[in-house]
């Protein structure tokens, strides 16, 4: 007898390929059965009403890292039909990690990930141990965090690593891969990373390549400088021999808009050459982060503490604002100049006394205070100690739509929760299937779903997740096309999708009927 009996189906499998009618049978968490009908009975039949069904998704690019013990039943992604989330993102993450490198990490992903304060691990093993005991609703897959790393080893300074500073991480990624991590991240843009330099990710990179992981990388510049980014991590994979990963494509500030073709151009050529390369990207014309991405680059080299003590001294905000309105500096990364001050929106604070403050733009809030917006930059870093997220506005739709249907897109959400977040925390799988498949025909539904689901399975190397496919995983999603629609918005986000109606996680229901059922079936995968 079947488990479970999913009845009334349109299947779309994961390949591609179009509908078909169907019913698929569960047993020990697997799919047994995808056939006409079946005749097994089953202990539980569920009758879907003539509602897609599709392998569940996988969200390439989230920071749950800490939210899997915080909230493991992670609501906002059950809803949305994510089944599994790839964390360690951009380099900043919670292993590996020496007891030393902790107390600084904890500190600087508080805005990220939020606070937890029982990080009873080390290695990336007992991480993912870890989160096996905490039975989350999704499962959980791993990146080796550079960050992590490079703090462990080099710590914060903002210098070169020497040779035998390269050769520990080395071994430290190697250690990682074996325990189940399936690439290595990060983020150009954040110290520790972005101190690196070549020698040091090319070497990252090839000991990940040889434990048969990949490069994800948040490039040094998505603004006026992206095709120089682009070189800059073509460069390192094909000399480390290792596939590339892009996080979170986009073409950032309106002098860039209608650059898409060039930069899929770009990556098409390097593809053209044999360098194998993806890309993640969610389907929003805005980006989140955290609010000190905004401060120049050299005034991070001395760790987050640091920062936030020099952010109090009058004259390293003259500085800041002579490099933000480009009078001095290096060139950087400067959202202000990309987005202006109306375009970069407050989502989350720690105290209440600025709570206020969340759903505002960075102009607002200096007009309501009558200050400069440096100032009110830099005393509400200083007064939430670095614990503040935001959205920037930097994107043109055409270019979203360009690069949604590149064959190499893969689907991430980059959810960060807390506050009033980033829509996408709650509806990017509808958006891309309500707005972009249904409405708009940027994608075909088929694709649509082959990029949230196969796609990202295949970048993985995982073989039993992604397909509807006897004898995979049973990870699982229906949704009524006709009715699926994101919910949310930027000045009220915080609202779940409609018209996903059920999430099945191995074998186990956490949705049925848009009725979360309490089951936490998720684990921590391993490579």
């Amino acid at each position: 007898m079947l488990d479970i009996k999913l009845r009334n189906c349109r299947i779309l499998d994961g390949t591609g390929a179009p509908w078909f009618h169907g019913e698929v049978g569960v047993q020990h968490g697997k799919i047994t059965v995808v056939r006409h009908r079946i005749e097994e009975e089953a202990t539980k039949v569920v009758n879907l009403h003539d509602q897609i069904l599709c392998p569940g998704f996988i969200d390439m690019h989230t920071h749950s890292d800490l939210r899997v013990f915080i909230s493991p039943e992670d609501e906002a992604k059950t809803r949305q039909g994510i089944t599994t989330a790839l964390v360690g993102q951009d380099g900043l993450s919670v292993a590996p990690l020496t007891e030393k490198a902790k107390p600084v990490m904890k500190k600087r992903l508080l805005g990220l990930n939020g606070a937890y304060e029982n990080w009873n691990w080390n290695t990336v093993g007992e991480y993912l141990s870890a989160v096996d005991k905490a039975s989350p609703g999704t499962n959980v897959a791993m990146l080796v965090p550079h960050g992590a790393v490079r703090a462990s080893i080099v710590g914060w300074e903002g210098r070169p690593a020497t040779d035998d500073e390269i050769a520990k991480m080395v071994d430290m990624v190697g250690t990682a891969m074996q325990e189940g991590a399936f690439g290595f991240s990060t983020g150009l843009i954040y110290p520790p990373c972005l101190y690196a330099e070549e020698k040091e990710l090319v070497a990252l990179a090839k000991e990940a390549a040889r434990h048969g992981g990949f490069f994800v990388v948040h490039m040094r510049n998505e603004q006026d400088h992206i095709a120089d980014s682009i070189k800059e991590v073509v460069r390192i994979c094909t000399e480390a021999g290792c596939p590339l990963h892009i996080s979170h494509l986009k073409i950032a500030g309106r002098k860039n808009w209608g650059r898409s073709a060039e930069i899929l151009g770009m990556i098409d050529a390097a593809r053209g050459d044999g360098l194998e390369v993806t890309f993640d990207q969610y389907p929003y014309t805005a980006g989140s982060t955290m609010l000190d991405a905004l401060i120049p680059p050299v005034f991070h080299k001395n760790g987050q503490e640091a920062l936030l003590k020099d952010l109090d001294d009058v004259s390293v905000r003259q500085e800041i604002r002579d490099m933000i309105e480009g009078r001095k500096g290096p060139v950087w990364e400067n959202w202000i100049a990309s987005c202006g001050w109306d375009g970069i929106f407050i989502n989350s604070v720690v105290t209440d006394t600025n709570r206020w403050m969340e759903g505002k733009s960075l102009a607002e809030i200096s007009s309501d205070e009558s200050k400069n917006p440096v100032d009110t930059l830099c005393d509400l870093l200083v007064n939430e100690k670095g614990m503040v997220t935001m959205t920037v506005f930097y994107g043109s739709e055409d270019d979203v739509q360009a690069i949604l249907k590149h064959e190499s897109m893969l689907f991430c959400s980059d959810s960060i929760v807390g506050g009033k977040p980033h829509p996408r925390a709650f509806g990017s799988t509808a958006r891309i299937l309500g707005r972009y498949a249904r409405d708009e025909g940027v994608l075909s539904l088929p694709q649509a779903i082959r990029r949230m689901t196969s796609g990202p399975a295949a970048r993985l190397r995982l073989q039993d997740r992604g397909l509807v496919r006897e004898g995979m995983t049973a990870d699982l999603v229906a949704f009524s096309p006709e009715l699926i629609v994101e919910q949310g918005t930027y000045k009220a986000p915080n609202q779940f999708p409609q018209g996903i109606s059920l999430t099945m996680v191995a074998g186990e229901i956490t949705l049925r009927d848009g009725v979360m059922t309490g089951a936490r079936p998720g684990r921590g995968l391993r490579s």
